[in-house]
C-alpha cells in the first residue's frame, strides 16, 4: 500500500503544468493527479458562475482520484472562484494568488508592485486586493497576447520580446517606474521568464507565482504525511503522475511537454457533464 499523499492540480489547460513542475522540485514526496479542462478553455471569457461550476466539477473529479490536497493552478479560477471551490470540496485547497502576493510582499523594498496577467485575472483585481491587504501599492497590467505566443512555442522569439517590451513599458509608466517587484500572475509566463528578465527594468525582482504556490503547498505537506512505519521508504520512490484532460489527449501530450519540461507518457480523457 502506498503511504504517499496525492496532490491534485487543476487548471483550465496547460499553464498549470508550470505549477506541477515547481511542485515536483519542492514536494517530491507526493504523487500527483493533474486535471486540464482543455475542452472548456479559455476560462477568461466566461462568467464567474460558469468558472466556479467548471472548477468545482474538476475539483470533485480530483477528489475521486484520491487527492488529499488541491492546488488551483489557474489564476482565473483562483481569482474568480477560490471561495466557492473551498466551500464545495472536502480537502485543503491552495490557490496561486495568495502565495504570489505573499512572495511579493517579502521581495519588495519600496512596497510598489506590478502584476502582469490575463484580462480575466486583471479584471478580477484579485492580486491588487491581496497586495493592498498587505499594505502594498499595486498596478495590474493585462498582457493578453503573451499566452498564445507561449502556446505557439515562441518563448525566445523576437516578436514575443517586442510584445513584452511594449506591455512592460506601459506597466512601469506613470508613477510605477520605480516599482521594484513584478508578479507573474499567469502560469504561462514562467516559460518566458528569461525574456521578461531582459525586458523588465534592471532593478525589478520577478516573483513567479508557480514557485510561490509550490512553496505554500510544501508548508502544508507535513500535515498530509501519515505517521506510519515505512512512510520514509515510500517517499524515496519517484512520484507517480496521472494526467487527465477533457479534450485531445495527443495535443495535451505535445503542448504539455513544453510546460512540464519532460515528456508526458499517458493522458486519460475525461468527459465532464456540461
Amino acid at each position: 500500500m502506498s503511504y504517499r499523499p496525492t496532490i491534485g492540480v487543476f487548471d483550465s489547460g496547460f499553464g498549470g503544468l508550470t505549477v506541477l513542475k515547481a511542485l515536483l522540485e519542492v514536494v517530491p514526496g507526493a504523487d500527483y493527479a493533474y486535471f486540464g479542462d482543455t475542452a472548456r478553455l479559455p476560462y477568461g471569457s466566461k462568467s464567474v458562475d460558469t468558472v466556479a461550476r467548471y472548477a468545482v466539477e474538476a475539483s470533485h473529479y480530483l477528489e475521486s482520484q484520491g487527492a488529499q490536497l488541491l492546488v488551483i493552478a489557474c489564476n482565473t479560477a483562483t481569482a474568480l472562484a477560490f471561495d466557492r471551490i473551498c466551500a464545495a470540496t472536502h480537502v485543503p485547497v491552495v490557490g496561486v494568488v495568495e502565495p504570489g502576493a505573499e512572495a511579493a510582499s517579502l521581495a519588495t523594498k519600496n512596497r510598489k508592485i506590478v502584476v502582469i496577467g490575463t484580462d480575466a485575472t486583471v479584471t478580477s483585481h484579485a492580486y491588487r486586493k491581496a497586495l493592498e491587504q498587505k499594505g502594498l501599492e499595486a498596478r495590474e497590467k493585462a498582457c493578453p497576447l503573451l499566452v498564445p505566443l507561449v502556446e505557439e512555442g515562441w518563448v525566445e522569439h523576437s516578436v514575443t520580446e517586442q510584445v513584452a517590451r511594449i506591455y512592460l513599458a506601459e506597466a512601469f509608466a506613470d508613477g510605477f517606474h520605480d516599482a521594484d517587484t513584478m508578479v507573474l500572475g499567469c502560469t504561462h509566463y514562467p516559460l518566458i521568464k528569461p525574456l521578461l528578465r531582459r525586458v523588465a527594468p534592471g532593478h525589478v525582482n520577478i516573483v513567479d507565482s508557480a514557485e510561490s504556490t509550490a512553496r505554500a503547498v510544501s508548508a502544508h505537506f507535513q500535515e498530509l504525511l501519515p505517521h506510519r512505519d515505512g512512510a520514509a521508504a515510500e517517499r524515496r520512490v519517484a512520484p507517480r503522475l496521472k494526467f487527465f484532460a477533457t479534450d485531445s489527449t495527443e495535443k495535451f501530450r505535445r503542448l504539455g511537454q513544453m510546460f512540464l519540461g519532460h515528456p508526458i507518457e499517458t493522458v486519460e480523457h475525461v468527459d465532464l457533464k456540461e
